[in-house]
């Protein structure tokens, strides 16, 4: 049997509906914990928006997590049924938290609450408007930083947020600077690619975070954070941190990701595509296109279906 690799996507695979096929004791059990433990109804947001709130980061955060691990406890017992195990869990950005759930290091309880008021400091640390993030793509890694160093100056700053793959990047930081940056490429790249602004409420994984940093390293406190029960690789390394890496070592990791880099490509490509099974736990196929970005021989199965025990009987 190949090793079994679960990954767990971040924010932007959210959407309207999220949770309605799961109406089973277990999974209202959980929804009610969520809402219970971030003081709001949760579930109706999830199932009925509306789209605009849902969006917001602080609700996004959590929706994301709590959709994620209602497949993640389906997934859970049809392994235990095959006496199956999971090889290795990485989440991208805020899917870092669920794939910590999934791996024993968090309760559910305080992630989803821990990833509620990441998504608050990290929309109080940049005002409305004043930042921006921008997918570039077919452009290297290092002509992208090459660009955002040319560009950048004391006061408007941009730099690389998420290395997706090798031909899609994302920046962040002030939205003068991004201005800057799309302007550089117009004037100075010769070769084929493409800037995509994104839809975003803050310059996520940048410097501008910091303030971000500060306040979710306060919160983690009160946040009980254990040693891994399954290899987990980080986003701010891109290593994998072997069972029982120390909860104090993965709650700095989780404090850097907020201003770090999202090293996705790294994290992926540390295991073959011919060797593994790749399966995205959580909402949408957001993994499976990044992934296969990454080279087309990644297989990724998306697990956010209809008929979920049935396909796992399938693919296990």
């Amino acid at each position: 049997m190949k090793k079994i690799i679960c990954l767990f996507p971040g924010q932007g695979s959210q959407y309207v509906g999220m949770g309605k096929n799961f109406d089973d004791t277990e999974s209202k059990n959980i929804l009610n914990a969520a809402s219970e433990s971030l003081g709001f109804d949760l579930q109706s947001m999830m199932l009925n928006g509306p789209e605009e709130e849902l969006k917001k980061t602080e609700f996004t955060q959590p929706a994301i997590l709590t959709h994620s691990y209602l497949i993640f406890k389906k997934l859970e017992r049809a392994l235990m049924e095959k006496e199956l195990s999971i090889s290795v869990v990485m989440g991208h950005s805020v899917g870092e938290y669920a794939a910590l759930v999934a791996a024993g290091s968090i309760d559910f309880e305080s992630a989803v609450k821990a990833v509620h008021m990441r998504g608050k400091f990290m929309q109080e640390a940049v005002g409305l408007g004043d930042g921006a993030m921008l997918a570039i793509l077919k452009v290297d890694i290092d002509d992208v930083k090459k660009a955002c160093n040319l560009i950048s100056i004391d006061d408007s700053i941009v730099m690389p947020a998420n290395i997706n793959s090798p031909g899609q990047i994302v920046v962040s930081g002030h939205a003068s600077a991004c201005e800057r940056l799309q302007k550089w490429f117009a004037e100075n790249y010769n070769s084929s690619y493409r800037i995509v602004p994104l839809k975003v409420s803050a310059p996520f994984h940048s410097s501008l975070m910091k303030p971000a940093e500060t306040k979710l390293q306060q919160f983690f406190e009160q946040v009980e954070i254990r040693e891994n029960q399954i290899p987990y690789i980080d986003n701010l390394t891109a290593k994998v941190n072997r069972t029982g890496t120390p909860g104090k070592t993965i709650e700095s990791k989780l404090i850097g990701q907020v201003s770090g880099a999202v090293l996705w490509s790294d994290s992926v490509t540390k295991f073959s595509p011919e060797e593994n099974v790749f399966l995205e736990v959580g909402p949408g196929k957001t993994l499976m296109g990044i992934c296969r970005s990454i080279d087309r021989a990644y297989k990724v199965t998306s697990l956010d279906i209809d008929n979920l025990q049935g396909h796992l009987k399938e693919i296990l």
